[in-house]
């Protein structure tokens, strides 16, 4: 069993509830990566839901959450002939940290249309990359390879953008093939994008990230980029899009963030 998958497998111990232990490995600055609870929390969802395809997975980061014991408590609100729609609440110490809703499709829907008004990222291959080096405190740098484009590297040695981008290729270490779960991680792995042009200094937390998985990726290496272009009163945007090696759309995500500088 991949490490991964470990650390998103959950016992259910009723139909609607489930019991995990959120994972230290997959961290940044000591808390637990929110795509990394996010692929928990749709994990039991997934297995509640009797329909699996297409997912739109939004998550409300409501109190920090922490390694170790957690709940998480399914329930299904609505159904139709198209959709299954549920919500999935992550519980420790008897505080609810998030609190999740997936909406899923048949598996097998048919794409009538498939048409992208946008091109995929022009990113340099990922020997020609440069990867986000081990950081302590960091872990899942130690489980996730990210390699970023020469382009928009220079905030690393203080050498700021005027734009607040930031693209380039994502694997797990120990070649995990994808699905669902694991590109839901990969969705939400990068720096955030504003450290392009504010710094290291910026600190990020996720108030609440949306995650629609189009496709599930058969390729090696994930393509990503990701933007913020407005922050004010404190929040900020981040949209992200994720490609195959061969262009083809895989998920796309929106988050909302508070930006926050050292000592506020």
């Amino acid at each position: 069993m991949h490490l991964f998958d470990q650390d998103i497998s959950l016992i259910q111990k009723e139909p609607l509830l489930f019991k995990g232990k959120v994972s230290s490995n997959w961290s940044v600055n000591g808390t637990p990566n929110g795509g990394y609870l996010m692929a928990m929390l749709t994990n039991a969802m997934v297995k509640c839901s009797d329909k699996k395809g297409t997912p739109i997975i939004t998550a409300n980061y409501i109190s920090k959450s922490v390694p170790g014991e957690a709940e998480i408590i399914v329930e299904k609100f609505a159904k139709s002939t198209q959709f299954s729609r549920l919500q999935a609440r992550l519980i420790q110490d008897g505080i609810e940290r998030i609190r999740a809703t997936g909406t899923f499709a048949y598996e097998k829907n048919e794409c009538f249309l498939e048409r992208y008004e946008t091109s995929p990222p022009d990113i340099h291959s990922p020997d020609e990359c440069i990867e986000i080096p081990s950081v302590p405190n960091f872990t899942i740098l130690d489980n996730m390879e990210m390699r970023l484009d020469p382009e928009c590297t220079g905030w690393m040695e203080g050498n700021l953008s005027d734009r607040s981008e930031l693209k380039g290729w994502i694997r797990y270490r120990d070649r995990r093939e994808f699905d669902l779960f694991s590109t839901l991680a990969c969705t939400d792995s990068f720096p955030p994008p504003i450290m392009a042009s504010q710094g290291m200094l910026a600190w990020v937390p996720t108030i609440e990230l949306s995650i629609n998985v189009r496709n599930i990726p058969k390729t090696t290496w994930l393509k990503c980029i990701f933007r913020t272009r407005f922050v004010n009163c404190g929040l900020l945007e981040e949209d992200g899009e994720v490609w195959d090696e061969n262009n083809e759309l895989m998920s796309i995500s929106r988050q909302i963030a508070q930006y926050r500088t050292a000592g506020t």
